[in-house]
């Protein structure tokens, strides 16, 4: 019996050295397996008389019972222990505020908002979206337009053009999107109303140019067209873009090789303390130029200027977006820098609509 009580005593012994729960199964598996201590014991019962069977029955028993009890109290310790650590190390705030998902985190550029912007008040004026290539060629650039030879935007320091190609033409990157003009007057037939967006491409660079830019031009044929449907619809564009009641213009004589007459335009403000308010004030700013499509630009284009005419006009998306929504620098634009976009930038799902506003 000595024995057995010296043996108990070790595997309690064990059972409480345990430190984790693979040590804890080693020391069950020793004492209660197939070949364990307790169970070589048990299987010794068989060899002895009823009278002995029956007391050193008993005791092995209880000690087998004492393991067990020992075993399941050390494996509850030490899974409460292994729980607490782990809850330990993974420990969340959760004061802390949550994180922004991608959706919210994201950004629209302030370019392709006002992109979208002007997208939707002209779409819904009946306006549809015209594109072209930037690499254009001089006939589609220049010469259609009504552009003279010798003119100074067909120079090397105004234009960027590619080397000559073996008929001496050279293409080059189209300097306004007036050739998407020309190219819906030579595919489509009259009446025609079309907005041309994109990017464009100049020799130029400081605070207020950049070597490439953004313009979207605006072109109406048809039989009747005239100068009031031109001033209703930069009336109202302006008044939906800028987002005011009512806002005055004022149309000046310019000089456009494709148009003929020539206007600038400029539209009410008021400048207050580097800010500059639409809709309200006694100032003038210049903001687009227009004018109606001069006939030889309709005879280039296969349109008879007899029978059609047409007006057009064009502003530059960088310019308008900037005054806007008060940028300073054109040059911020396109620094890429996200720290700028996170304050100028739009959240992804606020998609600009006439009736939920455009930069709400």
């Amino acid at each position: 019996m000595s024995d057995l009580a010296t043996l108990e005593t070790s595997i309690l012994d064990q059972i409480a050295a345990a430190g984790d729960e693979a040590a804890l199964e080693a020391v069950r598996v020793a004492a209660l397996g197939k070949k364990g201590s307790i169970s070589a014991l048990l299987a010794t019962l068989g060899k002895m008389s009823p009278d002995e069977r029956k007391t050193r029955g008993a005791a092995i028993n209880l000690a087998k019972d004492k393991v067990t009890q020992a075993l399941t109290a050390r494996r509850d310790l030490l899974k409460s222990a292994a729980l607490d650590a782990r809850l330990a190390s993974e420990t969340i705030d959760v004061t802390l505020p949550l994180r922004d998902t991608a959706a919210e985190a994201g950004r629209i550029h302030p370019l392709s908002q006002v992109w979208d912007e002007l997208t939707t008040i002209f779409a819904d004026m009946g306006f549809s979206v015209a594109e072209g290539p930037d690499i254009e060629t001089d006939d589609y650039n220049f010469t259609k337009l009504n552009f003279p030879e010798g003119h100074p935007a067909r120079e090397m320091h105004d234009t960027f053009f590619f080397h000559p190609k073996e008929d001496g033409s050279r293409m080059l990157l189209r300097t306004h999107t007036s050739p998407v003009q020309v190219r819906t007057m030579l595919s489509q037939k009259p009446p025609i109303r079309v907005i041309c967006p994109g990017r464009t491409y100049r020799i130029d660079s400081d605070a207020t140019h950049t070597p490439q830019f953004h313009q979207v031009e605006g072109l109406v044929i048809d039989k009747s067209s005239h100068l009031g449907h031109l001033k209703w619809i930069l009336h109202e564009f302006c008044k939906a873009f800028f987002e005011v009641d009512h806002i005055n213009m004022r149309f000046r004589p310019s000089f456009f090789p494709f148009t003929e007459p020539s206007l600038e335009v400029d539209i009410q403000c008021r400048r207050d303390k580097g800010e500059i308010r639409f809709g309200e004030g006694e100032d003038w700013l210049e903001i687009l130029g227009c004018g109606m499509v001069h006939p030889n630009v309709l005879r280039a284009c296969g349109i008879d200027p007899d029978e059609y005419q047409g007006f057009a006009w064009g502003m530059g998306i960088d310019r308008i977006a900037m005054l806007k929504y008060g940028i300073a620098d054109l040059r911020q634009l396109f620094d890429s820098d996200v720290r700028w976009l996170s304050h100028y930038g739009f959240k992804p799902l606020e998609v600009p609509t006439l009736a939920g506003g455009l930069s709400t």
